[in-house]
Formats: structure tokens, C-alpha cells, sequence
């Protein structure tokens, strides 16, 4: 029974303070006078026949470190020992935020905005027609694309065909210069031009 109520105690934003024999409202100072009487009177080197005294000590240490950080003692005030469980995997930053969208009225709008759009079944159908059997479908190592296909042999004969006829498309290069070069163009003046 005393375990369930340490635990109850513990979400509650109380139990820290009960280790260190203060109440809620307490000031920094008070904190720190309680814990110097206590470390004290717990430290092991003082007690070395003692083991509950080891675990006494440590608890005030953590009680202490929370306690006396501005910001952990705010979310502990607030939320317990949840919130700086939070605040460990989250950030302190996020704890707020984590709180408001685990809250019931978020889920609830959330679920009803879902159910109201369609949004859900949307979703479901674009990523199983793209993904999953259609145009999207990721293709297995092995296997090639029909579409763009061409066999070794075709491209060869249509290599050689083009060479035979001629005929180029506009992506060969140019490797002969024009032979009419007596055209004069603005890089080639008549004049020597001074850039004084």
C-alpha cells in the first residue's frame, strides 16, 4: 500500500518535497538549507553501517537537482514525475505540447477531422493504387521497364542505319568548322577599339 502511494504521490508534484521534508510552496533557500542538513545526516561516509542511508542520499540528490532547477521544478510542479520523464525524452521545450496532444480533446478532434475529410480512407487509397500496384510500384532488382527497354541488337542496327542515311537528330557534334568565314561579327571589329 505505501508503494501505490509514493507512486501516487510521485505524478502528483509532491514526492520530492516530502523527501526533503518541505512543502509545496517552499523558497530556493529552503531547499537548500534541507538538503545540507540532510546530505549531512545521510552521507555515506558518515553511516558506512548503514545501506538505507545510501539510498536516503541518493534520493535527497535527486530531489535536490530537481528541486533546484527553475525549469524542471516548474514541470515537476505541474505534472510530476511524468513530465520530467517527458522532458527527458522530449525536451523541457516539448513538454507542454506533449501534455495538450495526449489530452482527450485532442484525440477526439483529431478522430472527428479525420472521420469528417475522409481524409483516413484517402490517404489508405492513394499510397495503396501508387504504391502497391500502381504506377509508383517499386520495381524488384531483376526486373526492367517495358517501356524503355531496347535490345543490344536493335540499338546497333539503328546505329548503323543512321551512319548509312545520314540522317542526324541534333545530338551529334559538330567536328568540321563552317567553311565561309569571312563573316565579321561584333567580336571581330574593322576597327581597333581603345578602352581609355
Amino acid at each position: 500500500m505505501s508503494e501505490q502511494r509514493q507512486r501516487a504521490l510521485s505524478t502528483s508534484g509532491e514526492a520530492l518535497y516530502q523527501v526533503l521534508g518541505l512543502d509545496k510552496n517552499c523558497t530556493h533557500d529552503d531547499i537548500k538549507k534541507s538538503y545540507r542538513k540532510l546530505a549531512l545526516k545521510y552521507h555515506p561516509d558518515k553511516n558506512p553501517d548503514n545501506p538505507d542511508a545510501t539510498d536516503k542520499f541518493k534520493e535527497l540528490n535527486n530531489a535536490h537537482a530537481v528541486l533546484s532547477d527553475v525549469t524542471k521544478r516548474n514541470i515537476y510542479d505541474k505534472y510530476g514525475s511524468l513530465g520530467l520523464y517527458v522532458s527527458q525524452q522530449f525536451g523541457e521545450e516539448n513538454v507542454n505540447t506533449y501534455f495538450m496532444l495526449s489530452s482527450w480533446w485532442a484525440k477526439g478532434l483529431f478522430a472527428i477531422c479525420g472521420l469528417l475529410t475522409g481524409c483516413y480512407f484517402c490517404c489508405c487509397l492513394c499510397c495503396c493504387f501508387n504504391c502497391c500496384c500502381g504506377k509508383c510500384k517499386p520495381r524488384t532488382p531483376g526486373e526492367e521497364d517495358p517501356e524503355c527497354y531496347v535490345s543490344p541488337e536493335d540499338l546497333e542496327e539503328q546505329i548503323r542505319t543512321d551512319m548509312e542515311t545520314g540522317v542526324t537528330d541534333g545530338d551529334t557534334p559538330i567536328v568540321h568548322q563552317p567553311t565561309n568565314a569571312s563573316e565579321k561579327t561584333q567580336l571581330i571589329g574593322d576597327g581597333h577599339r581603345s578602352y581609355t
